[in-house]
């Protein structure tokens, strides 16, 4: 052997003239081998330069206190929220987290959750990015790993989820905004492939049918889930004839580009245009005006995440429960009741 060749346990078997399950066996430190026999093994690893791959022998042994944390976006204040969440509830139990960023990629994605696992993650929790393929996430759950999926459901994926209640949360906008007297609404923002935007859109024009509005009063664009997203949303909205004078955004960056686009425009928000977020993220109660939003509690959902993947390792399962959290209208000065907005600019 050259000493650009990586030994392998079975050349350290072959030096000491011994099985691959006694050289196992001492690199785990039992106490069942002689210690003649054992000797003769440290000798053969220190003649051949073994590297014993500690992560990898934790991994098969469900032993290794590291978790994945692998999120879509962490520009995103919510995620950034939510991590930090996770983060803590693992430190507190004497896990260590790995957090990396896929920027909603699905091909980095997938190389993420590939070297987590040979560096010997014992669980993963995945923001999935936006075209996660299903046999992507299906190579993960045969690795045996407890694996969740936060925020995002996956179509075809039998992954647990953790998320919030997201219909709830786009039914207490609807009835927030209806109740300030607002008669012509929409929702801006997001991606119609997600689950999160197909379960806030639910909510929300099910509760607008229910309380009386007509289904062509209810504005529904598509668009990024950022502020320049926001922003577009809220010119092609109110360009229309019948423009609406409200709107449940996708989430809180949404919501502040819709503002920003407002004042571009010479109009107020709350006075001229009521907006309601959805997340409410640390900056929303010190926006001017400050947002009203459907508040997740972020530090809750990331603490239930990290507990659930716990619970999965100290029981040795990849199955578990989904967790829906509860939902709360937080509400601030975004949304004033209607008033007839004039000629937009």
């Amino acid at each position: 052997m050259t000493l650009r060749d990586k030994a392998t346990i079975l050349d350290i078997a072959r030096e000491a003239g011994v099985s691959k399950s006694t050289v196992s066996l001492v690199l785990q430190g039992s106490g069942l081998i002689r210690p003649d026999t054992a000797a003769k093994v440290r000798k053969a690893i220190a003649d051949t330069g073994y590297v014993y791959n500690r992560g990898a022998a934790n991994l098969r042994k469900a032993q290794s206190n590291v978790i994945g944390m692998v999120i879509h976006d962490l520009t995103n204040p919510f995620y950034a929220e939510l991590a930090v969440g996770m983060e803590r509830a693992f430190q507190s139990a004497g896990v260590v987290p790995f957090i990396a960023n896929t920027a909603e990629n699905p091909i980095r994605q997938d190389q993420v959750l590939k070297s987590m696992l040979e560096q010997g993650a014992a669980g993963l929790i995945i923001a999935p990015t936006r075209n996660t393929q299903p046999e992507a996430l299906r190579r993960i759950e045969q690795a045996g790993v407890p694996v969740i999926t936060i925020m995002r459901r996956l179509p075809e994926s039998r992954l647990p989820v953790v998320a919030p209640d997201n219909v709830r949360g786009g039914a207490l906008a609807a009835e927030h905004l209806i109740g300030k007297g607002h008669r012509r609404l929409a929702f801006l923002g997001g991606h119609a492939d997600l689950s999160v935007y197909q379960e806030r859109l639910q909510g929300f024009r099910d509760t607008c049918l229910r309380l009386g509005i007509p289904e062509g009063d209810i504005t529904i664009i598509e668009g990024e889930t950022n502020r320049m997203g926001g922003m577009a949303c809220l010119n092609a909205a109110v360009e229309r004839p019948d423009h609406p004078t409200a709107a449940l955004c996708f989430n809180d960056a949404v919501a502040f580009g819709v503002m920003i686009a407002l004042r571009k425009r010479g109009l107020e928000p709350a006075r001229d245009f009521a907006v309601v977020g959805f997340d409410d993220v640390v900056e929303a109660q010190h926006y001017i005006p400050a947002l009203t939003s459907i508040s997740v509690d972020t530090a809750s959902l990331g603490e239930r995440a990290a507990h659930t993947v716990l619970k999965m390792m100290q029981t040795r399962t990849t199955r578990a429960e989904d967790q829906i959290g509860s939902v709360t209208l937080i509400v601030r000065d975004s949304c004033g009741p209607n008033r007839a907005m004039g000629d937009v600019k």
